[in-house]
């Protein structure tokens, strides 16, 4: 327990200059097989097309970033954020080998972001170069989310459609806590008739409030 608690502590505090070591290297792979899931992605890969030129996955394995890259995708919206654990800089060495521009946001699948945070993923959206992965984690949630907002404001799709990103297929269930992002577009959707996804996160969109109100909700409603 010791040894486990003394990885996961190093792994908080990992720096580029670590990560460029073959003992860094090792930790890191040892702390995202066993606390990130990497193994998973190896053979799960939550890969799917969003629009044209855009696509949406889990947290790509270094040889999955060599395969998207020879795909032709030169740019990658990593939603998990900048970190210092290993996944981070073994994503970020190897985007800045291949020559593919990695754009760090941190969004979060269990509760609501700061109204900022969503202004800045639709900036994203609207200026970075395609072919465009957008990804997070396990391309379930944040990337189900993102990419829901990609097809309404980048190519005016109603909600009802939208939503569908959201879903059992990439392993998203809105009865968990991550519901609370179907909960964002439910509020949405009753304000669909009067303005678009973009104006409205800037004139309605309330964190603090969407948050009580999700949690207010009995799981059988949600």
């Amino acid at each position: 327990m010791d040894r486990y608690r003394d990885l996961r502590r190093r792994m908080r505090k990992m720096t580029p200059e670590e990560y460029a070591t073959p003992e860094g290297r090792k930790l890191a792979a040892w702390h995202d097989n066993l606390f990130d899931q990497k193994y998973l992605r190896h053979w799960w890969t939550n890969f799917f097309p969003v629009a044209d030129g855009v696509w949406r996955s889990n947290h790509p394995t270094p040889a999955r970033l060599q395969r998207y890259y020879d795909m032709g995708i030169r740019t990658i919206l990593n939603l998990r954020g900048q970190e210092r654990r290993g996944h981070y800089h073994e994503e970020r060495a190897i985007c800045d080998r291949l020559g593919i521009e990695m754009v760090d946001l941190r969004l979060y699948a269990r509760r609501t972001a700061k109204r900022e945070e969503y202004q800045e993923l639709i900036a994203h959206l609207k200026t970075l170069p395609k072919p465009l992965l957008i990804h997070c984690k396990s391309g379930a949630d944040r990337a189900g989310f993102a990419s829901a907002v990609y097809q309404m404001v980048m190519e005016g799709r109603p909600v009802a459609e939208a939503r569908k990103q959201l879903g059992a297929k990439f392993i998203h269930f809105r009865k968990t806590a991550t519901g609370v992002l179907d909960h964002i577009l439910d509020l949405y959707e009753e304000r669909e008739a009067e303005m678009g996804f973009e104006e409205w996160i800037a004139t309605v969109y309330d964190r603090h409030a969407i948050q009580a109100s999700f949690d207010a909700l009995p799981r059988w409603k949600r």
